[in-house]
């Protein structure tokens, strides 16, 4: 996890939990309350789900783009191989 998600949890963790004490000192009965936080905890975990979907699909590529250009290097060394060998033949 890089410095990036890391603050951005931080941020979203802590407004989860200033959301979750504003509820909780609120004047409205505590069944209220209860289905206030828990809306907001069912949004909060489809919106990192949301989040975390993307950083998977981030990874992939940023895979996929480190793997073609290995591939290519491999291609690219086992040419040089061959013109040295027959160099030095």
């Amino acid at each position: 996890m890089n410095a990036t998600s890391k603050v951005i949890l931080g941020v979203l963790s802590a407004a989860a939990v200033g959301a979750v004490i504003g509820m909780l000192v609120a004047p409205d009965k505590g069944s209220e309350i209860r289905n206030k936080i828990a809306s907001n905890a069912r949004d909060w975990a489809g919106e990192f789900a949301d989040w975390l979907n993307a950083r998977q699909k981030d990874v992939k590529e940023l895979k996929n783009k480190v793997s073609s250009e290995a591939e290519g290097l491999v291609q690219e060394a086992g040419q040089e191989w061959k013109k040295a060998k027959n160099a030095l033949s």
